[in-house]
């Protein structure tokens, strides 16, 4: 769902089920993910700013914030670094106009002078036209990779909140939730295996799980660990 931008901005949001409030294991991030569905539905802050190491559910966040948004008709947009590099600065231009705005990995992008003036310029007309702004780094907003100290404080103009690491229970809640979505049964010793022997970040264990369930589908066999033991057999 897109608004009615000029220019041929590459903007856009497909509404799907994988990234949901619901899918999201929210324990550890409760007050974060509360805010943020309550911004989705235009009833709490014009703004917030979340950051954290990889396989937090930054991104998941977001996208969840896009969907809910989009299923009660509000136009959005979600940028990842994908959409904008090689991307001239001038796209954020009338990006205001749209009622939820997610920008994802803000510091694989926000990388000179043009950029962070066209940040700062935008936060400024989401916030004059009253619609709403997310964001997400691996950073803090006090942090050097900002250069503009007026970005820095506007940055922070809505409430900065650090994800926390999820437990291993609350990992295998999420491991076991998108197994579910995909039609699949996961026991609970093949989750404990999964998250011994690789990664432990979510981004990396979804990753693993992804691939296990096209292999399950194409040889016709259960979660077990053989399979996992016979799909990563040579890591």
């Amino acid at each position: 769902m897109i608004s009615h931008l000029h220019q041929q901005l590459p903007l856009g949001f497909e509404p799907g089920e994988l990234f949901t409030f619901e899918s999201y294991v929210a324990d550890s991030n409760l007050v974060v993910a509360g805010l943020a569905q309550q911004t989705a539905l235009d009833n709490g802050e014009k703004q917030l700013y979340f950051w954290g190491e990889s396989g937090l559910g930054k991104s998941h966040l977001l996208q969840a914030s896009c969907n809910l948004a989009a299923k009660n008709q509000q136009t959005v947009c979600y940028l990842t670094q994908a959409e904008i590099v090689n991307q001239s600065a001038e796209m954020f231009d009338g990006l205001e106009q749209v009622e939820l705005i997610c920008l994802d990995d803000i510091e694989t992008w926000l990388t000179d002078d043009a950029w962070e003036v066209a940040l700062f310029d935008l936060i400024n007309r989401v916030r004059e036209i009253g619609h709403r702004l997310m964001m997400s780094s691996a950073h803090p907003p006090e942090e050097a990779f900002v250069k503009l100290p007026d970005l820095r404080s506007r940055l922070a103009w809505g409430p900065v909140f650090q994800l926390q690491n999820l437990s291993d229970k609350e990992k295998f809640q999420a491991l076991r939730f998108r197994a579910k979505q995909n039609g699949l049964e996961l026991p609970e010793n093949v989750a404990g295996y999964l998250m011994q022997r690789y990664p432990r970040d979510m981004f990396g264990l979804f990753e693993r799980l992804a691939v296990l369930d096209k292999a399950s589908m194409a040889m016709q066999r259960r979660l077990t660990i053989p399979l996992i033991k016979s799909v990563f057999a040579e890591e």
